[in-house]
């Protein structure tokens, strides 16, 4: 079924029903002990596995997605660094645009660099406006990708930025406080961005408490993304539920 997992978020949104993924970084993973981690997220309420990050070497990332395959039917999503982390051992792929920066090669040019791939590929591809918050820390996709990200006081640039990733025709936006931020994103920032969108929205970077978590939700985040909290604590979605 074409769009089928852009199709279950959408109707996740419009039912009010909240969905919570869990990052992993194949660059930090050990294939050895994956099955101990999905074992962890198969027992929680986990609905996407995103699967990616900013500097992972080729093939690893294909290797990291069929060990996940063997212990998990959670939908696992490719959240790449660049072109060369694509796979067809993953469900689906965010296809994404980094619009808070204005480096042409990660608003187009790797895009560009991945269509061959992508046009036999059996991934399902999901337009994704991807939005970098400032944290409170350097990122590795900052470093990686020469932006910067998007003050959090910029409430109304941050707002244009949504919108305009929506009238791009994007299918999600992702809002993005980076890996490891120390200030998590404001509720503020989540709510009048989400108000103004019709698509799904995304959250991420810094949330470690179940209080930071139900924050975004009720606040107007559709999926919320937790990476380096499960990282560090193999047991932290216990204390999210």
């Amino acid at each position: 079924m074409q769009n089928q997992i852009l199709n279950h978020i959408k109707s996740s949104k419009v039912k009010g029903e909240k969905m919570l993924a869990i990052l992993l970084d194949p660059d930090k993973l050990k294939l050895e002990i994956i099955s101990e981690i999905i074992d962890k997220i198969n027992n929680q309420n986990v609905d996407l596995i995103f699967v990616g990050g900013s500097t992972v070497q080729k093939g690893i990332t294909d290797n990291c997605i069929k060990e996940i395959k063997k212990y998990s039917n959670i939908p696992v999503l490719i959240f790449p660094g660049d072109y060369t982390q694509l796979t067809d051992e993953g469900d689906a792929v965010l296809f994404l645009s980094l619009l808070s920066g204005n480096n042409p090669e990660y608003l187009v040019h790797q895009q560009v660099k991945s269509a061959p791939f992508l046009k036999n590929s059996t991934l399902e591809i999901i337009p994704t406006g991807y939005i970098l918050i400032d944290g409170g820390k350097e990122t590795a996709v900052q470093r990686v990708s020469k932006t910067l990200p998007i003050p959090q006081n910029e409430i109304e640039k941050i707002i244009n930025t949504a919108l305009a990733a929506q009238y791009m025709g994007k299918d999600l936006v992702y809002l993005e406080a980076g890996s490891g931020a120390t200030e998590p994103m404001e509720v503020i920032i989540i709510k009048t961005v989400s108000m103004q969108l019709d698509i799904p929205l995304i959250v991420g970077g810094g949330i470690r408490t179940k209080e930071q978590l139900e924050n975004a939700y009720k606040n107007g985040a559709d999926v919320v993304v937790i990476g380096t909290a499960f990282e560090e604590n193999l047991n932290i979605l216990q204390s999210l539920k």
